[in-house]
C-alpha cells in the first residue's frame, strides 16, 4: 500500500505548487523514470507549461519546487509528505521524486507479516457474475478451452479476494446442434452407449468417436442432416422422450468435463442449462419483448422468409428464430444476458447438483417442482462478465446492441475476449500431431477432430514433472511424488494460459511451461520452496523487522516491489487483465532469486542484518503464497 501513498503525496506536492502559482487544474502525469538515478517518480508538468509561462522546462520545474520548499519548512514537509524523501528539478526539466523507503519498508513488511491486507477491499461487496468455460456437452475439453477456464477462475479468485460478491456460472448448451449431432450417432448410427475401452472417458468418446464421425457422414448421407433438424426441433420443443435421452447423455459428458475443470482447481456456483431457458418463461418473455418493441421483425419475403431477424447496425441481418421456429445460438444468449443484469425476472428453481473439490455446493437450474426451494441468490448482478474467445466478438457485439435497445443496464454486461490457444510445433510433434511447418499455426476444431485433449496435456505435464522431481529430489516418493507432480502440472498449465495479453493468440509449449528457470508457474513454486527452506534453516519463529537494516540496492528493489502490490491489484481489477498479477509474481520471484544469489542471508555475520533479511524472506514467502493462490497455483514447500 505504501508506494501508492508515495504517489499520492508526490501528486499533492505538484498540485500545491501549481495552486500557489495560480495554475491549478493543469494536467500532468507521474511515471516511473527509466533510469533509477532519476528517482522513483518523475513529473512532466514543466513541459506542459512552456507555452503558457514562456520559460524553459528546467526554470519551470525549479519554480514549482521552490513554491513547495518556500511554503513548507523541513518539519512541516516531513509531517505532510512523509513518504517523499526528496524532490529535485532535473536539468532536463522533469521533477523527480525519491521515496522514503525507511518508512515504506517498515510499513509494508509489518502489513505483510501481520497479514493486514485491509486495503484489498476494492469491491465493497459489489455483486459480480462471471460466466466461463461453457463448453458444449458433446466432447472433452481441449487445451484451448483451458485458457477460458484459467482466465475465468483467476478473475473469480481476484474478485473474491478484493471483497466482491462473486457468482460463477457455467452455461450448458444441452439443446443445440452439437447435442443433436451426438443424438444422431446414438439413435441412428447405433453407437453403443458404453465405449468398448472401459478406461476412455465418456466425454472423450463422444467427441473423438461420435461427433467427428457424424460430421463426416453428413456430406455422404444428406438424410442424416434432416434427422438432425428433426431432433433439434424436438429438443427445443421439449419432446419428453428425446429430451430425457439428451439429458442422460449430456449429464454424463458434463460430469467428465467438470472432472477436468476441477483438476485445474476451477470453482463454479451454478450450472445453467439452455433447455431450461427455452422451456421456461425466460425465452417466451424475452421473445415477446423483442417482438413488441419491434427490435426483431418477421421476414415476409426473400431468402429469410418466415425467420425472425434483427438488423444490426454493423453486422447486418442476423437471424434470431429460424423459419422452422428453432432458436439460433444468439437468440438463447439474449435472455441469459437479460437475466444476468436483472432486466428480466428469474423464472428458475434451483437444486444442488454435486459437491465440488473445494467442498462447496454446485447448484443447477431446474424447472421441476421442489418442496424446499432454499438456495443462494444467483441473479441479478451489478456487473456481468462473459469470458468467450475473440472469435465470438461479433456475436457478443450484436447481443450488446440488442441489450442497448431494451435496457439502460447494458453497460453492466461485459464481454471479456481472449485470443485462441495454438500448440507450438515442438509440443504438437510430442503429442503425435504432424506439424511440418514450424511457423504454421493450427486452429483447433472439435468438429474435425483437430484438437488436443486437455487431460492428455495435463497427463503429459504430470509425467514430465515427475521425471524432473525424481532427478532432483529422489527422496520424494509414493503419494507425495504423485501429488507434487500434479501440482506442478497444474501450475505449468494455468500460468502459461494467463501470463500473456488477453487479446494475443498464444502458443502453448510443454517444455517451456515446465521450466524452473523461465517465466513459468513452476519457477514461482520453486522460489516459494526456496523461501521455505531458508525460513526452516533459520529456526526463527517470530518475525520482528527493522527495515533500516535493509540498505542494499537489491533489498530496496524488493521493498519497492512489495509496496506496489495494491496498485497492481487495482490495475488488474480495473482492466480485467489477469496477466498483471502473474507478471507481478514473476518479477517478485526474479528479484528474490537475485537477492538469494548475491547477498548472504543465513551466513550474514551481522546478526541484526541477518534477522532482518530473514524477515524480508518471510514477507516474500507470504506474498508469493497470496499471488500463487490468486493465480490458482498451490505453493509447494519442496519440489
Amino acid at each position: 500500500m505504501s508506494f501508492k501513498k508515495f504517489i499520492e503525496q508526490a501528486d499533492e506536492v505538484i498540485k500545491f505548487a501549481l495552486e500557489k502559482l495560480n495554475l491549478q487544474g493543469e494536467s500532468y502525469s507521474l511515471t516511473e523514470p527509466a533510469k533509477e538515478d532519476f528517482g522513483d517518480l518523475s513529473c512532466n508538468i514543466a513541459f506542459l507549461l512552456i507555452k503558457k509561462l514562456e520559460k524553459s522546462p528546467y526554470e519551470i520545474a525549479s519554480m514549482l519546487i521552490e513554491q513547495y520548499i518556500h511554503n513548507f519548512d523541513e518539519k512541516k514537509r516531513l509531517e505532510s509528505t512523509p513518504y517523499v524523501k526528496s524532490v529535485v528539478a532535473h536539468e532536463s526539466g522533469y521533477i523527480n521524486f525519491k521515496a522514503n523507503f525507511d518508512l515504506i519498508g517498515k510499513e509494508i513488511l509489518n502489513e505483510i507479516l501481520q497479514n493486514d491486507f485491509s486495503y484489498l477491499d476494492i469491491g465493497n461487496g459489489r455483486k459480480v457474475i462471471i460466466e466461463h468455460t461453457s463448453v458444449n456437452p458433446n466432447k472433452a475439453l481441449h487445451v484451448g478451452h483451458l485458457r477460458n477456464v484459467a482466465i475465468g477462475d483467476t478473475l473469480y479468485r481476484l474478485l473474491k479476494k478484493t471483497n466482491h460478491n462473486v457468482t460463477v456460472l457455467n452455461y450448458v448448451d444441452d439443446s443445440g446442434l452439437q447435442v443433436a449431432d451426438i443424438l444422431v450417432g446414438f439413435l441412428y448410427l447405433k453407437f453403443p452407449l458404453i465405449p468398448e475401452d472401459k478406461d476412455l472417458k465418456f466425454d472423450t468418446y463422444c467427441g473423438n468417436a461420435i461427433y467427428v464421425k457424424v460430421n463426416e457422414l453428413y456430406e455422404k448421407d444428406p438424410s442424416l442432416v434432416e434427422k438432425r433438424k428433426t431432433l433439434l426441433k424436438k429438443l427445443e420443443s421439449g419432446d419428453a422422450e428425446i429430451s430425457s435421452f439428451a439429458s442422460e447423455i449430456t449429464l454424463k459428458v458434463l460430469n467428465d468435463q467438470l472432472k477436468t475443470c476441477w483438476r485445474l482447481k476451477a470453482h463454479y456456483d451454478l450450472l445453467n442449462f439452455e433447455s431450461h431457458i427455452l422451456n421456461s418463461d425466460l425465452w417466451k418473455n424475452t421473445f415477446q419483448k423483442l417482438r413488441d418493441q419491434r427490435i426483431i421483425k418477421k421476414e415476409t419475403e426473400g431468402k429469410n422468409i418466415g425467420c425472425w431477424i434483427f438488423e444490426s447496425v454493423d453486422e447486418g441481418i442476423k437471424i434470431i428464430v429460424r423459419s422452422d421456429n428453432t432458436a439460433t445460438y444468439i437468440a438463447k444468449d439474449i435472455p441469459y444476458a437479460l437475466l444476468k443484469i436483472g432486466t428480466i425476472q428469474d423464472p428458475f428453481k434451483y437444486k444442488v447438483f454435486t459437491n465440488q473439490w473445494d467442498d462447496s455446493n454446485l447448484w443447477i437450474t431446474t424447472n421441476d417442482h421442489l418442496e424446499n426451494d432454499t438456495h443462494p441468490i444467483f441473479f441479478p448482478a451489478e456487473n456481468s462478465i462473459t469470458v468467450i474467445d475473440s472469435r465470438q466478438t461479433r456475436l457478443q457485439k450484436i447481443i450488446k446492441e440488442v441489450l442497448n435497445k431494451i435496457t439502460e443496464k447494458s453497460n453492466e454486461y461485459l464481454h471479456l475476449a481472449y485470443g485462441p490457444v495454438l500448440l507450438s510445433s515442438r509440443t504438437a510433434n510430442m503429442l503425435g500431431i504432424n506439424a511440418e511447418n514450424n511457423n504454421k499455426s493450427m486452429q483447433m476444431s472439435g468438429r474435425k477432430g483437430i484438437y488436443v485433449d486437455a487431460d492428455y496435456v495435463l497427463d503429459t505435464l504430470h509425467s514430465k514433472a515427475k521425471e524432473e522431481i525424481i532427478k532432483r529430489n529422489p527422496e520424494i516418493t509414493g503419494a507425495d511424488l504423485e501429488g507434487t507432480s500434479e501440482e506442478i502440472a497444474i501450475s505449468a498449465m494455468r500460468y502459461s494460459l494467463i501470463k500473456n495479453d488477453l487479446e494475443k493468440e498464444i502458443k502453448f509449449d510443454t517444455i517451456d511451461s515446465l521450466s524452473l528457470e523461465g517465466n513459468s508457474g513452476p519457477y514461482l513454486q520453486y522460489a516459494y520452496a526456496r523461501c521455505c527452506r531458508l525460513i526452516e534453516k533459520s529456526r526463527i519463529k517470530s518475525f520482528d523487522c527493522n527495515a533500516i537494516n535493509l540498505s542494499h540496492d537489491i533489498e530496496y528493489h524488493l521493498i519497492k516491489h512489495l509496496s506496489k502490490f495494491s496498485i497492481v491489484i487495482e490495475d488488474t481489477i480495473k482492466n480485467m487483465e489477469p496477466k498483471l498479477i502473474a507478471q507481478y509474481a514473476y518479477d517478485l520471484a526474479t528479484i528474490f532469486n537475485l537477492f538469494y544469489e548475491k547477498l548472504p542471508i543465513l551466513k550474514e555475520k551481522n546478526a541484526d542484518i541477518s534477522n532482518t533479511r530473514i524477515c524480508l524472506v518471510e514477507a516474500i514467502r507470504l506474498m508469493l503464497e497470496m499471488n500463487l493462490s490468486l493465480i490458482g497455483i498451490t505453493p509447494l514447500e519442496r519440489m
